[in-house]
C-alpha cells in the first residue's frame, strides 16, 4: 500500500510504501498504522526534521515537515492521538480509491486501492 500526501489541489508532495496493510481496516487503525511507519522511520535515524502527518509537540514548522528543537526519538502512539484527533477536527482528510472517507470509524475495504491520499488542509490567515 502506498501512503501519499497531497495538497487540496491534488499536488503529491510525498509518498512512502507500507508493507502487510490488511485488506479491511478502519479508518482510525489506517491513520494509526500511518503515523506508527513514519515514526518508525525518523527513529531509525533521529533528527532535528520530521516529515510526519501531524506536528510533534514543541516543533515548528519548517517547509516540507516540522523542525524538533533537538534531535530525539518521537512516541508514536502520542503521534497517532493527535493525528486522529487533528482528522475529527478536520486537519486532513482521506482519500480511498478517490472516495473521502468521513469517519475514523468507517472501515475501508482496501483490495481495489492501491494507495491512499492524506490532505492537508492549511488554515486561513484571519479566518
Amino acid at each position: 500500500m502506498t501512503f501519499r500526501d497531497e495538497t487540496a489541489t491534488g499536488k503529491s508532495l510525498r509518498s512512502f510504501d507500507v508493507p502487510d496493510v490488511p485488506d479491511s481496516i478502519t479508518v482510525r487503525d489506517l491513520v494509526r498504522l500511518r503515523v506508527r511507519e513514519e515514526v518508525a522511520r525518523h527513529n531509525a535515524a533521529p533528527s532535528t526534521h520530521y516529515t510526519g502527518l501531524v506536528r510533534p509537540e514543541d516543533a515548528d514548522p519548517d517547509g516540507s515537515g516540522y523542525r524538533l528543537r533537538s534531535v530525539r526519538r518521537l512516541e508514536w502512539e502520542a503521534q497517532a492521538d493527535v493525528a486522529c484527533r487533528a482528522f475529527e477536527r478536520n486537519g486532513f482528510f482521506v482519500l480511498v480509491a478517490d472516495r473521502q472517507v468521513e469517519s475514523l470509524d468507517d472501515v475501508v475495504d482496501l483490495t481495489a486501492a492501491s494507495d491512499v491520499a492524506f490532505v492537508k488542509l492549511v488554515p486561513l490567515v484571519g479566518g
